[in-house]
């Protein structure tokens, strides 16, 4: 029985393509690389820091991460610009579909885990509409660690008191969707790519978009061999029952 949904911030709820309004604001022209770029790094570094046993909270991640990118790409902005441009991952845009899907999950407990640190978060959720609709906003911060290292989905038993198996995890992030799946939470895949669409796209003859190399990366299921239980195009979808032919897809047993 299914307790508590858990759902990823970053990419899942919150729409990380929306900085972008900010960094073309800052670099007209070169905002839709810094954005993919950026948020690219954000989470190699998260990881590389993870390897490393360096732990650095995510708003540092993420302040390296922009520094790096405008570094490449040989922009020197002022400690005040920076500082804005930073500021933007404090500043996301929640998804269309997100405080309906969220209202709509009743009976249930509903929390956030995520990669942010403490103040991001609060930041992040506390000035968005779906402030109400959560329950906790768990930082993986006390863990020193970043997802998909287990330590950090541990924290879900530890402050809503349901076990793994009583979990509903939610992301749109492959990486998480697998860390989750392993530890052995329900995963619900957000499919908001569909593979088909991506695939055609690659497929062109033109040279790749840095938003088109992006969502070859980071937004499909990764060939871990840790599939999600179930995949849905939106979130609003998660709140209706499975359906033949529509609605929440279930997983094939057949080889992926």
């Amino acid at each position: 029985m299914i307790r508590a949904y858990v759902l990823d911030a970053y990419g899942t709820l919150f729409d990380v393509q929306s900085v972008s309004a900010v960094t073309d604001a800052a670099f007209p022209g070169h905002g839709e690389i810094i954005t993919q770029v950026w948020r690219m790094k954000q989470l190699e570094y998260s990881w590389l820091c993870s390897l490393m046993g360096d732990y650095q909270d995510f708003w540092s991640v993420t302040r390296r991460a922009l520094t790096y990118t405008l570094g490449i790409l040989g922009l020197q902005p002022s400690e005040r610009l920076f500082d804005d441009i930073a500021e933007a991952y404090n500043r996301l845009t929640p998804y269309s579909d997100a405080a309906e899907a969220l209202a709509g999950l009743t009976g249930v407990r509903r929390a956030i885990l995520s990669n942010g640190s403490p103040a991001m978060l609060q930041a992040l959720v506390g000035n968005s509409p779906l402030a109400p609709f959560i329950e906790d906003t768990i930082s993986v911060d006390p863990k020193r660690c970043f997802k998909p290292d287990p330590r950090a989905y541990e924290l879900v038993e530890e402050r809503l008191g349901v076990k793994p198996g009583e979990v509903m995890f939610v992301s749109s992030n492959g990486f998480d969707i697998a860390g989750a799946k392993r530890f052995g939470f329900n995963v619900a895949r957000i499919s908001r790519v569909p593979q088909a669409d991506l695939a055609a796209e690659l497929a062109g003859t033109g040279p790749l978009s840095a938003s088109a190399f992006y969502r070859a990366l980071r937004t499909q299921e990764e060939a871990l061999g840790y599939p999600p239980d179930i995949v849905v195009t939106s979130l609003s979808e998660l709140a209706a029952p499975p359906t033949q032919g529509g609605g929440r897809e279930p997983i094939s047993a057949a080889p992926r």
